[in-house]
């Protein structure tokens, strides 16, 4: 316990606490929606977003985030202009536009001659090089989707539920939807600069699929879901990164692994005692 007073008592040590603690907390949420709208693919597209930012803003010596940020809102914008037939299905629009940010941050890093380690360190955040405006940003749009959640709960219901049944609810459903995906896009691209790729994964999934393993068929809900999810996701992100702290381990690493083992307990428990 002494050591770990010691370590705790160093600011990037406890700065990166309270990353994880708000981060784990809040995550899950919009990993909930991930899963549900089946926007994984989209997600993805949002990481390649992140590197196309940062091979502009490398070339063009401009703040990271910022430039991350306004590529991945113009790729969802792009997304929502060009979608066909009045649908919501971004898996095609993503898959392009994964391929295509790709390629023009390597044109962008061959021209600028831009090393490509450091274009794609940025996907490699670690919460012991927060800075204080860092958590403040992560605090920010942390409490942004909790608002959200709270001002469109019965929206964001019938959205998981069927589309057919918003719409009979009168709900403006690609508005909402969208509106879903921006709140998304906004969490992912800044939060994966900041706590990078790996670990953004690990608190946005693995907590909503270990919720989702423990849950009776019976008792199940969106609700629920969504307690027992960020619930999970702050016990894996503190839990996890006190072990890595004392362990020396890297903390993306310790906390996915932990996080991974409940999930497959929760699994093996609904498989032979459920």
């Amino acid at each position: 316990m002494d050591r770990l007073a010691v370590l705790f008592s160093l600011a990037p040590v406890s700065r990166g606490f309270l990353a994880m603690a708000i981060s784990g907390f809040s995550f899950p949420i919009c990993g909930l929606m991930v899963l549900r709208m089946n926007l994984v693919m989209m997600r993805y597209m949002l990481m390649h977003g992140v590197i196309l930012g940062g091979a502009l803003s490398l070339a063009m010596n401009l703040p990271v985030v910022p430039v991350s940020f306004g590529v991945n809102l113009l790729l969802i914008l792009a997304m929502i202009f060009f979608n066909k037939n009045n649908t919501v299905d971004f898996s095609g629009g993503s898959a392009a536009s994964m391929i295509l940010s790709i390629a023009f941050s390597s044109l962008i890093m061959h021209i600028k001659d831009v090393p490509a380690k450091d274009t794609l360190n940025l996907l490699w955040g670690s919460p012991f090089a927060l800075k204080n405006s860092d958590v403040m940003i992560l605090a920010s749009i942390s409490l942004l989707l909790i608002v959200y959640v709270i001002l469109n709960y019965r929206n964001i219901l019938a959205l998981f539920f069927n589309v057919d049944v918003a719409k009979s609810l009168g709900i403006n459903f690609r508005l909402h939807y969208f509106g879903m995906v921006g709140v998304i896009a906004i969490i992912v691209a800044v939060a994966m600069k900041l706590l990078g790729a790996f670990l953004i994964d690990a608190l946005l999934i693995l907590p909503v699929l270990a919720a989702s393993s423990f849950e009776s068929k019976k008792s199940g809900g969106i609700k629920k879901t969504m307690i027992l999810s960020s619930g999970f996701g702050l016990s894996f992100a503190v839990v996890g990164y006190v072990i890595a702290v004392l362990a020396d381990w890297p903390p993306a690493a310790t906390i996915s692994i932990l996080a991974g083992l409940v999930y497959g307990i929760g699994v093996l428990k609904r498989r032979f005692f459920a």
